[in-house]
């Protein structure tokens, strides 16, 4: 009998290690870890001295004609790489139209925006300084501030050296990028996916392979799980207006092709335990029940409880390290330096 006892509980030892294996291999094709060194983007060579000013640029809140918001005031680095609202607030104290997506590992996504329209950083940064909602400057007023600075002149020219304009709005959205590359935050599912199968605990497991076999890393997967590809949200029910805003038509916006009435960038997950509230609306604070209504929509899955619970679990495994960052210290005003601006232009 003891025998007996001893067979059985080896066979379902295997067994279970079979089950991990697999799963284990599944997620491994599905998904990638995040890289070791700083990804290289593209027209873009990233060096230290660009990183460093890049920091600086992504801080200064003078980049903005009232000198009150700055990249970090979306993006906020100790609360998840967004500001945690329901839409941002700009200029004037106006209220965006979307929730703000984090800028943490945003260098791995296909494109930029929940619509698609920036193809990579650079051009995302363009576009929030210039937003009257956001940052409600001119490429030309954001020339002049950076040129009024002695410091600023200096570290464009040692972070492009040997051109005849350094300091240029093009080399502005080149340097932030390569700030913002640096935001890679590995999480404990890196780790699993790297070989660790002890990473993930039971609950993290089971939400894995929920999330694999309900469907949801058909749009989720890759090296940011999700950050590619383009999706009708309401895919199989619309939610309510409340959640999805009828005159919000997503994508539509940047190609007035009707098919893309709708549709949205699929979200990158990464940090997603932590950047709440939830959509380009911003109208879901709770994760799980966020996950409950991309089950039913886009997938006709009504999620138990248990179910839910766990693909929160396996979520919150996405929850990175970030680098530390040193605030910079920034150049003084002079004289010449633009004044601020808090009139809203209409």
């Amino acid at each position: 009998m003891r025998q007996f006892i001893l067979l059985m509980m080896t066979t379902a030892l295997l067994a279970g290690t079979a089950v991990a294996d697999d799963l284990h291999e599944t997620a491994s094709d599905m998904f990638k870890p995040l890289p070791s060194t700083i990804p290289s983007v593209a027209d873009n060579p990233i060096t230290p001295e660009k990183i460093e000013l890049g920091k600086a640029l992504f801080f200064d809140p003078r980049l903005s004609a009232s000198g009150v918001f700055s990249c970090y005031s979306c993006h906020n680095l100790t609360t998840g790489g967004d500001d945690n609202l329901e839409t941002s607030i700009g200029h004037g104290w106006q209220k965006g139209p979307r929730n703000s997506p984090t800028v943490l590992n945003a260098v791995l996504n296909e494109a930029q925006f929940w619509d698609g329209r920036a193809e990579d950083l650079k051009a995302q940064a363009k576009g929030p300084i210039q937003a009257g909602v956001e940052m409600a400057n001119t490429p030309e007023t954001v020339i002049a501030t950076l040129k009024s600075m002695p410091q600023y002149e200096a570290w464009f020219d040692d972070a492009f050296p040997g051109e005849t304009e350094p300091v240029s709005f093009d080399n502005l959205a080149k340097a932030i990028e390569a700030f913002e590359a640096t935001l890679i935050t590995p999480a404990p599912f890196d780790a699993y996916l790297n070989g660790d199968k002890n990473a993930l605990n039971e609950q993290q497991k089971t939400g894995l392979a929920l999330f694999i076999d309900k469907g949801c890393a058909a749009c989720h997967s890759g090296v940011n799980v999700g950050g590619h590809g383009y999706y009708p949200f309401g895919l199989i029910e619309k939610p309510g207006a409340d959640i999805l805003p009828p005159d919000d038509k997503g994508r539509f916006a940047v190609t007035e092709t009707v098919d893309d009435e709708y549709v949205f960038r699929a979200s990158p997950l990464r940090n997603v335990a932590v950047t709440a509230p939830y959509f380009h609306s911003g109208k879901v604070w709770s994760l799980k029940v966020a996950v409950q209504i991309m089950a039913e929509s886009q997938l006709g899955e009504e999620l138990s409880d248990e179910e839910a619970d766990a693909m929160v679990a396996f979520l919150e495994s996405l929850t990175g390290t970030l680098p530390d960052i040193t605030l910079p210290n920034l150049p003084p005003e002079t004289q010449s330096t633009p004044r601020p601006v808090a009139e809203i232009e209409r």
